[in-house]
């Protein structure tokens, strides 16, 4: 038989001694400053994910569009962005439920896959919507240098 296994949770004491001795008033985490400029109030934005079947969602974007079921589209891709705009001779339906189809052919074209999530940005006057991978919207992020760097120049 073996012997019984000692506690392995310091006792109360133990624990109260070593608050008191290595206290130290709490480090106040930075601000973020708000941006200079406020953003475009002509652009809509969401995030949205894209299901098996190209499938994305977001109410709010699709409600600023004002697009209704059957109104038609036509879609342009380059890598990492669809650009969807209102076309009366547009190959794709907008469908009754409230959401944008992303076909196969341009999910290839850019790399979008089901269960990737996206960025929708929507120009309700130039009735048109972007959907940006989050592939680019992180390199345009970077590009911009917009993430704090700690001491030593790295992010």
């Amino acid at each position: 038989m073996t012997a019984p296994v000692a506690p392995v949770i310091p006792s109360a004491t133990r624990l109260a001694g070593r608050v008191h001795r290595g206290a130290r008033a709490a480090r106040r985490l930075p601000l973020a400053s708000p941006p200079a400029s406020p953003p475009p109030g002509d652009v809509v934005y969401g995030i949205g994910r894209v299901d098996a079947s190209g499938r994305v969602a977001d109410r709010a974007v699709t409600c600023a569009l004002g697009w209704d079921a059957g109104d038609r589209l036509t879609l342009t891709a380059e890598a990492g962005v669809v650009v969807m705009r209102r076309d009366p001779g547009g190959m794709v339906t907008v469908p009754a439920r409230p959401c944008v189809v992303i076909p196969a052919a341009l999910r290839h074209r850019c790399g979008l896959c089901a269960g990737d999530r996206v960025l929708l940005a929507a120009l309700p006057g130039e009735d048109a919507l972007a959907v940006y991978s989050l592939a680019v919207v992180d390199q345009a992020i970077r590009a911009h240098g917009a993430f704090p760097h700690r001491e030593g120049g790295q992010p």
